[in-house]
């Protein structure tokens, strides 16, 4: 049978894994039938490298990934970091400030490193899910080098009201809401559609050679950068508005039904 899709990006959570943040054994089997097709498999995740790579050596691949939104690509053999959008200081210290004055648990991150200013019981429990292991700084100590995310992480109603206070502000860095409990502040330019083309155009793939599927808000750029942007039945109703059509939820191993259906 003819390949249809030379690069296949995948989101992680709400997408690949299950909502417990597990990778059924069928999906897993459907992801290494179409890398053993010739596809191009990239995880494409609002998850740093520490999150993203164990999910990859689950699957049993290796390769590139797309990781902070787009903020950064690696690669998974030697942890290169192919390319990424650093954020300038100035910038980010009025939501560092915010965060602070009201009690918002954040981090920040490098391209490879996370760091937190202190840590609540659920922000642990939350960490362990993704493999992330945070450093804790003090709000003294100076900020890293090329800092690529800012996240701050709490209930859904105290992340809408962030959202909605930070929405007024000057549009000088981009807030991304990469699930109901996460709002991501990052370089404007960083997102998983701008890193995909890059890496498309890189492999000189065009766009019709690039399947995407996602589920959240953060997912929309590469799908409606791919020649098949996919969303999950799980997900917001502006995705599947702007993906091509939809196929099964994370739950019903959705990403197993359309690779069978669609690559």
């Amino acid at each position: 049978m003819e390949r249809k899709f030379d690069l296949i990006a995948l989101d992680v959570d709400g997408t690949l894994l299950t909502d417990h943040h597990e990778l059924t054994e069928q999906t897993r089997e459907a992801v290494r039938e179409a890398a053993a097709g010739g596809a191009e498999i990239v995880l494409c995740t609002g998850r740093g490298p520490s999150g993203a790579l164990p999910v990859l050596e689950q699957l049993g691949l290796s390769g590139t990934v797309i990781t902070h939104n787009g903020a950064a690509t690696i690669l998974s053999d030697n942890r290169e970091v192919l390319h990424d959008y650093a954020i300038e200081h100035r910038l980010l210290q009025p939501y560092l400030e915010y965060s602070r004055s009201h009690g918002i648990h954040f981090d920040y991150n490098t391209a490879f490193d996370m760091f937190v200013e202190g840590m609540t019981p659920e922000a642990e429990e939350m960490y362990s899910r993704f493999y992330a292991q945070p450093m804790l700084v003090g709000p003294d100590d100076q900020l890293p080098d090329r800092l690529l995310k800012f996240t701050v992480f709490g209930s859904k109603e105290e992340m809408d009201r962030v959202e909605a206070d930070w929405s007024e502000w000057p549009p000088q860095l981009q807030l991304i809401r990469s699930g109901d409990f996460f709002i991501d502040v990052q370089h404007p330019d960083a997102n998983k559609g701008a890193a995909l083309q890059q890496l498309a155009e890189s492999r000189g793939i065009p766009p019709e050679r690039v399947l995407a599927i996602g589920n959240y808000y953060n997912d929309i750029a590469m799908l409606e950068f791919a020649g098949l942007g996919l969303a999950m039945a799980n997900s917001p109703d502006r995705v599947k508005e702007a993906a091509d059509d939809v196929v099964l939820s994370n739950e019903e191993e959705g990403v197993a039904y359309a690779l069978r259906k669609f690559a």
